[in-house]
C-alpha cells in the first residue's frame, strides 16, 4: 500500500517578504494618505493643507519603509550567500 505525504513545498524565500513590497508599500501609504485628506475634510479642515500633509506623510513615510525593505532584502540575500 503506497502512502501519501501532504507536506508543504519547500520555500526559497522568507514567507514574511511579499512578492512586491515595494508596490505595496507604496499602495498602503497612498491609501492613508487619501484617508487623511478624507477625514480632514469631512471634519472642516483646508483641503489644501490636508493634501500637503498628505503628500509629505505619503514620500516620508514610503522613503523609510523603502530604505527598511531593501537593508532587510539586502541582509537576506548576504545570508543565503553565506550557506555553504
Amino acid at each position: 500500500m503506497r502512502r501519501l505525504r501532504w507536506e508543504p513545498p519547500k520555500r526559497t524565500t522568507d514567507p514574511s517578504i511579499p512578492k512586491r513590497p515595494y508596490r505595496d508599500t507604496a499602495l498602503v501609504y497612498a491609501g492613508m494618505a487619501v484617508v487623511i485628506v478624507v477625514i480632514a475634510t469631512l471634519t472642516g479642515g483646508s483641503f489644501v493643507n490636508a493634501v500637503l500633509i498628505a503628500a509629505a506623510f505619503f514620500v516620508i513615510a514610503t522613503l523609510w519603509s523603502w530604505r527598511n525593505w531593501r537593508n532587510r532584502l539586502r541582509a537576506d540575500r548576504a545570508r543565503v550567500e553565506k550557506r555553504p
